[in-house]
């Protein structure tokens, strides 16, 4: 279960790290390079919110599937084992 979990959360965060990761084209690679600020393309300043929110979505989605479903599993057990317990009480 925890490797399942595990799993599930590495793929719910993979396209924000991914997108975070990714350098804009046409930037200067380190600091020493100078560009005239003329040469620059022009560029609006914008946080890659997409893969982030679309990530979030999914690592909350399927962590409340997961929770149902471990609700769904532990609600099946308690249902026998009070069927049994009903059986032993009717039947001395």
């Amino acid at each position: 279960m925890k490797r399942l979990l595990s799993l599930i959360v590495l793929f719910a965060l993979l396209p924000g790290v991914v997108a975070l990761a990714q350098e804009p084209a046409g930037t200067p690679s380190a600091q020493g390079d100078f560009v005239p600020v003329n040469q620059l393309p022009a560029q609006t300043e914008q946080l890659p919110a997409a893969p982030l929110l679309m990530g979030a979505y999914a690592f909350v989605w399927v962590a409340l599937l997961v929770y149902v479903w471990s609700l769904w599993k532990r609600m099946g057990k308690l249902e026998r084992e009070l069927a049994e317990l009903r059986r032993r009480v009717q039947n001395p």
